[in-house]
């Protein structure tokens, strides 16, 4: 009786599967989640002008005394002209984001990076000067600019994004 006993539990043994790489994760520690930086307020842009810089190459907008929020750059040292935006505004390491640009009866959604400038990360994007996407720049109106987690700056009316874009579209 004993032996049948023993022979029982040898051949319930014998039928358990062998072990699958899904038994491994269970005991191995989930990675730390990471998660993006707290999303910063929208700066208040009461008394913020358009002013061209770097010889008309550039167009930053501010605050006069206080940091740029916002610049523009005409690139023509590349096939055909393009446009940069900059939003000065920190980014996560390696993030990545859509810009809106909303006004003067356009709409203009475009990627942008974090990019290193000068020991800081930065929020950058370009494209062709011709795209229609930089079309709410074509206007008198308001305009307003918004990164998700870097806040919507409202860029008060001017006529020098408009000029500054046609001047670069005729690079």
């Amino acid at each position: 009786m004993r032996a049948v006993l023993i022979a029982g539990v040898a051949l319930l043994a014998a039928c358990k599967p062998p072990p699958t790489d899904a038994d491994m994760g269970r005991d191995m520690p989930e990675a730390e989640p990471t998660f993006a930086s707290e999303p910063l307020p929208s700066p208040d842009t009461e008394g913020a002008v358009w002013a061209l810089a770097n010889n008309d190459e550039r167009l930053i907008y501010g605050i006069p005394g206080q940091p740029v929020l916002l610049a523009l750059t005409c690139l023509r040292d590349t096939s055909e002209p393009a446009l940069r935006i900059t939003r000065l505004s920190p980014a996560d390491e390696g993030a990545g984001a859509m810009l809106a640009l909303i006004g003067n009866g356009a709409i203009g959604r475009m990627e942008v990076d974090a990019t290193d400038v000068s020991g800081r990360s930065i929020w950058q994007g370009a494209l062709p000067a011709a795209d229609e996407r930089w079309e709410p720049l074509n206007g008198p109106r308001e305009i307003t600019a918004t990164v998700p987690g870097a806040g919507m700056v409202t860029l008060n009316p001017s006529p020098l994004p408009a000029q500054f874009l046609a001047a670069c579209r005729e690079s």
